[in-house]
């Protein structure tokens, strides 16, 4: 389809992150080292955080409730969705820094995602919303990155 409202993609975005946490937590569960498994289950607790966050987004009383009527016009849908798709099917969980590597990239292209909604936004409110979940992402791919390599330290 190729118009959409932003609370489509960002209701996309939260099952999104709902699916990589349930995910990280079958991971877990299977035959990893307990490093591994430590590193899966913060990546799945984070992911429920962020699935936590982009839903309090959709609430009724939510300050974003003008934003999220909004209306876009995208030929593509959801441009990084396959490419999202793929990279959880392909994930390894070999060493830490596999799992790290293969959840940053996920992170830094659904960062991706949302620096080509503030491209072509239509109106201001759009580009800013977008915006501020871009630099959040960018915030979090950076605490990601400090902590996982903490881990990896200890």
């Amino acid at each position: 389809m190729r118009f959409h409202q932003v609370k489509e993609l960002v209701a996309w975005a939260a099952d999104y992150h709902r699916g990589l946490a349930e995910q990280y937590d079958q991971l877990a569960a299977g035959d990893v080292n307990d490093r591994v498994r430590m590193a899966l289950e913060y990546l799945a607790e984070h992911e429920r955080k962020m699935q936590i966050e982009l839903a309090n987004y959709l609430e009724e009383e939510s300050d974003h409730r003008k934003v999220l009527e909004t209306w876009f016009d995208d030929p593509a849908d959801f441009p990084h969705a396959p490419t999202l798709d793929r990279l959880t099917e392909c994930m390894s969980c070999d060493s830490v820094q596999d799992v790290l590597s293969t959840a940053l990239t996920m992170h830094r292209t659904l960062q991706d995602l949302y620096a080509h909604r503030v491209e072509r936004a239509s109106v201001e409110a759009e580009r800013e919303f977008f915006a501020s979940l871009s630099s959040g992402h960018e915030a979090e791919v950076r605490r990601l990155a400090r902590d996982m390599q903490r881990l990896e330290d200890y």
